[in-house]
């Protein structure tokens, strides 16, 4: 088996602001060839849908998103928004416009609030920053409490169900009981395991069983018990070292992979569900992953918050496509993507904590540059060149 290792972030460049109807793309093929259609339009070609929310909502930073079976959106906040909004514990509203959005968020396809969960005193299990939020197929909704290194699963009224991990208690990565700062989780739809991105403390995947809580297993980098004593892997042109940076982002293919975005190395590492290693990429500081609905799920997204990017790569091959973003507040920019989803018409969906307070915000792009409600796009930075690639044998760490 064969260990693909890229670097498409060496060289990026910036493109000017286009008015429009204008593609975010991505670079060309391998040599500069034209890429492969697949009876696709470029992957990596998205355009804004400006039209999508209401511009009455005012965010805070968006951390946590999914897509239920219905395309509905569920959103977290780490705090609910305030700049410039009217306080809605005022009789009269300071401000002529806009709305603190709610802690939590659900939206149809359409854009149109289903529920909010507007404070704590709602939900009383909630935590005080969820920084991330999974909706499994029977609907029950997964809140990451990282900073008491908690999971809490929900329904979807927000009725507390059951808790993963000891308030304010950690042990080290080879402690069953105990999580680390998880950030983020997924559920398998048919054996119903819990796989949960372990995390900013601990430096590898755990899985229990989704019904009970119960430990089932876990694994470090390259499928290898993690290690807490050795050195994390920040990436360089040398490649990572052996143990987990950030684990930060976690999903799973229908064909039985799980994709881990370390956030810190800079890569994706595949496994099997059992935790054997299947393949490494060197790509990004990914935050979040996602995949496209196709049924063989052809393309993987990878949000980058710190390079303001969304990185397109074929799933079969780990191959870099390309990317589109930019930092700034203006439309098709993309300002610090914590999180992503994709629904079933193939439209990505963006949770944007930004530094900046004017880019908290939640976008629709949808692929191919078609449809839409109007049209304003900025070309992205983009690789002037195909990613290197360094082939390695996949019998263990580099």
């Amino acid at each position: 088996m064969t260990l693909l290792r890229s670097f498409p972030l060496l060289g990026l460049r910036m493109v000017g602001l286009v008015l429009l109807t204008v593609l975010v793309a991505a670079c060309a093929g391998e040599g500069g060839t034209p890429r492969p259609s697949d009876g696709v339009q470029d992957p990596a070609a998205f355009q804004v849908d400006p039209g999508w929310l209401s511009p009455d909502w005012v965010f805070g930073p968006a951390l946590g998103m999914d897509v239920d079976d219905r395309d509905h959106i569920w959103v977290t906040f780490r705090e609910r928004g305030g700049h410039l909004a009217a306080r809605d514990d005022h009789d009269v509203p300071q401000v002529a416009c806009c709305l603190p959005a709610p802690l939590v968020m659900e939206l149809d396809p359409d854009g149109h609030v289903v529920q909010a969960w507007r404070d704590r005193t709602e939900v009383p299990h909630w935590p005080e920053m969820a920084h991330g939020i999974h909706v499994d197929a029977n609907r029950f909704v997964w809140v990451i409490d990282r900073d008491q290194h908690q999971i809490l699963k929900l329904t979807d009224e927000g009725e507390h169900v059951l808790t993963i991990g000891r308030p304010g208690e950690t042990g080290g990565s080879e402690d069953v009981a105990r999580l680390g700062r998880p950030s983020n989780v997924w559920v398998h739809p048919e054996t119903n395991e819990l796989f949960v991105a372990d995390g900013y403390g601990n430096r590898r995947v755990i899985v229990f069983d989704a019904a009970t809580g119960a430990y089932l297993r876990h694994w470090g980098a390259y499928g290898a018990p993690p290690d807490d004593q050795g050195p994390r892997g920040e990436a360089d042109a040398a490649g990572p070292l052996g143990q987990y940076a950030v684990v930060h982002g976690i999903i799973g293919s229908q064909d039985g992979r799980i994709y881990v975005a370390d956030r810190g190395g800079q890569r994706i590492q595949v496994f099997e569900t059992d935790g054997t290693f299947l393949a490494e990429a060197v790509v990004a500081p990914g935050m979040d992953l996602a995949f496209s609905p196709d049924p063989d799920q052809t393309w993987l997204y990878l949000a980058d918050g710190n390079n303001h990017q969304i990185w397109v790569l074929r799933r079969a091959t780990l191959e870099v496509m390309g990317s589109f973003g930019a930092p700034g507040d203006y439309d098709a920019s993309v300002a610090r993507p914590h999180s992503i989803a994709v629904d079933s018409r193939g439209r990505l969906h963006t949770a944007e904590q930004a530094d900046q307070t004017d880019g908290r915000r939640l976008q629709r792009f949808i692929p191919g540059g078609t449809g839409g409600t109007g049209v304003t796009g900025v070309t992205a930075p983009v690789s002037t060149g195909p990613p290197a690639v360094i082939a390695r044998g996949a019998g263990g760490a580099p």
